[in-house]
């Protein structure tokens, strides 16, 4: 009998072992929102959630599948999620702010982004977005220097599009010309992260 009930715990085991971890779920979800694929990176991230619901990596990669799919409301919870409990992640005021700019509350992704600089200076991320913000608010010279300074820490075509497109409302139309044609020259890798095609 007992060597029976330590076969069936093993079998038992063994069949759990098979099973998808929340982790394996978050990896997966990562996979397919690299490729573009965010209903599925949603699934995916959701069932991780279903497995593991404290696990706060899962919601941090689920607002950005959120955020990609235009669902900005549902980024938003799962940003504040992960911030209610660690406030020193530095990406997740930067992707909040992402959400609240694209919600058109610019001052407030300001805010955000100015705290994620004091949080972890040189964040290239960081930088990126706030060009962003700044270009959004017509301050052409500080998304300029906001844009420089990412290309500083990580040249890459989709900044220098960027910096030209700031230049160009700034009414320097020669170093916009230089930026585009530096852009396009192709010795640069096209984006600065892994997900800057999905906007």
């Amino acid at each position: 009998m007992k060597r029976t009930c330590i076969i069936l715990g093993c079998l038992l085991l063994g069949a759990c072992a098979g099973l998808p971890t929340s982790s394996e779920y978050l990896a997966r979800g990562n996979g397919y929102l690299k490729d573009g694929k965010k209903e599925q990176a949603i699934k995916a991230f959701n069932k991780a959630v279903e497995l593991n619901a404290s696990n706060l990596d899962v919601y941090a990669a689920r607002g950005a599948a959120y955020y990609f799919n235009g669902q900005y409301n549902l980024a938003a919870k799962d940003f504040e999620k992960v911030l209610s409990q660690e406030p020193h992640r530095t990406e997740m005021y930067t992707a909040y702010a992402s959400v609240l700019a694209a919600q058109g509350n610019f001052k407030d992704a300001l805010t955000m982004l100015n705290w994620a600089d004091q949080l972890q200076p040189n964040h290239i991320e960081t930088y990126f977005a706030r060009g962003g913000v700044y270009y959004m608010l017509g301050r052409y010279d500080l998304a300029v220097a906001d844009y420089t300074r990412t290309y500083q820490l990580r040249p890459a075509a989709d900044v220098l599009k960027a910096r030209a497109a700031a230049y160009m409302q700034w009414g320097k139309e020669d170093l916009a010309r230089q930026d585009f044609e530096a852009a396009k020259a192709g010795n640069l890798p096209e984006h600065i992260n892994a997900y800057a095609h999905l906007d």
